[in-house]
């Protein structure tokens, strides 16, 4: 079976970037004297928008973070970021097996860093215009609202959409939007690829891929 287009998570997907967001963000609140370790912070901020992240903060701090904090965590993902960031592995020969085939980003991520990344990983001209992200919007992941936006930015009925998502957050936002959705468990923050393809399964996503390889060799990715 094919699909008109394919819709791509981000982070975890096409950067490999969760491992450094995830580490950046727990020293960032055990700065402010909320001490959280990295896998809290995977736990309990993992695939979800700046907005929805700052409200679960502020849920735990009993008040709102410090008026600094966002650009003090900004630069300090900066400097973390600079250090050998790279996309998933198989991500770039997958993406340049999609020919003509309409695809788009559906993130959670901020405009700018979605763009700074896919610059310096050479793969801005895979997506071109067709990148979206829910940060500033009050229903981000797993709301299905930035899926609908990238289907409709590309002119695709959301049913005949592909999405690849990392996240039990994201992939119940594609699942909402209607469409078919793959649990993508090729990044190198999934330490236990079994268990988390387990975690897809149990939000309902319809197939799982352990890495790009494996995703190149299901007949639903095949080109149209």
């Amino acid at each position: 079976m094919s699909f008109a287009a394919i819709i791509f998570d981000f982070d975890g997907v096409i950067a490999d970037s969760e491992v450094r967001a995830n580490m950046t963000l727990a020293e960032s609140l055990t700065a402010i004297g909320l001490p959280t370790s990295y896998d809290e912070c995977l736990r309990d901020y993992y695939g979800h928008n700046w907005q929805e992240t700052q409200r679960r903060i502020e849920a735990r701090l009993g008040g709102p973070l410090p008026p600094d904090f966002r650009e003090q965590h900004r630069a300090r993902a900066r400097k973390r970021f600079a250090e050998g960031f790279a996309p998933v592995p198989g991500a770039p020969e997958f993406l340049a097996t999609l020919g003509d085939r309409p695809r788009a980003i559906a993130s959670s991520s901020s405009p700018a860093y979605i763009a700074m990344s896919l610059d310096r990983f050479g793969l801005a001209h895979h997506f071109g215009p067709h990148v979206y992200s829910a940060d500033g919007w009050d229903r981000g992941k797993p709301h299905p609202d930035i899926y609908l936006a990238a289907a409709k930015g590309i002119g695709a009925d959301p049913a005949a959409c592909l999405a690849i998502e990392d996240s039990p957050t994201g992939a119940q936002a594609a699942l909402a939007a209607g469409m078919t959705v793959v649990g993508f468990c090729g990044a190198g923050h999934i330490v236990d690829r079994g268990a988390h393809g387990a975690m897809l399964r149990a939000v309902g996503v319809h197939h799982i891929a352990e890495d790009f390889a494996t995703l190149h060799r299901l007949p639903i990715a095949a080109t149209a």
